[in-house]
């Protein structure tokens, strides 16, 4: 079950990068990303800003600047989310053959 919102802190783990960065992006791309703020002024993010935020990571992994990853999720958010659905799918197949793999090796 999801989580309603993640901490900064929380997003920053699901990413593999640190706070500022997710701070730095959250600025960046206020136009894609809307945190809420708790009682005590502390950003808490959504389930689809943490989307955002891993379609971010995974446009600018690819090469692009920040330009162009504003550009692609302004002009072709659809293909970005379909894309990164296929490499998680990807990753899952492949986390299952290597479970296999290592399953049919010979006990020494």
């Amino acid at each position: 079950m999801q989580k309603l919102f993640y901490t900064i802190g929380e997003v920053a783990d699901i990413l593999g990068v640190n706070v500022p960065h997710v701070r730095f992006w959250s600025d960046t791309f206020s136009r894609f990303i809307h945190p809420v703020r708790n009682a005590k002024g502390n950003r808490l993010f959504s389930a689809d800003d943490v989307e955002t935020f891993r379609q971010i990571d995974y446009l600018v992994k690819t090469g692009l600047k920040l330009e162009g990853v504003a550009r692609r999720l302004r002009d072709d958010r659809a293909s970005v989310a379909a894309e990164l659905k296929v490499l998680d799918s990807l990753r899952r197949i492949r986390e299952q053959l290597v479970e296999v793999r290592s399953s049919m090796k010979p006990k020494q």
